[in-house]
């Protein structure tokens, strides 16, 4: 089972599947895009 992990808030975005635990850490989920937005 892997996860893809948010490095910006540290939550899981997405499972899928693979041999082995996995952990793939990406630059933002679309919660972190959205407040971005927002906050300009």
């Amino acid at each position: 089972m892997g996860e893809i992990i948010c490095q910006t808030c540290d939550s899981t975005i997405e499972h899928f599947e693979d041999e082995k635990v996995t952990k793939l850490y990406a630059d933002k989920c679309p919660n972190c895009s959205n407040h971005n937005v927002e906050q300009k």
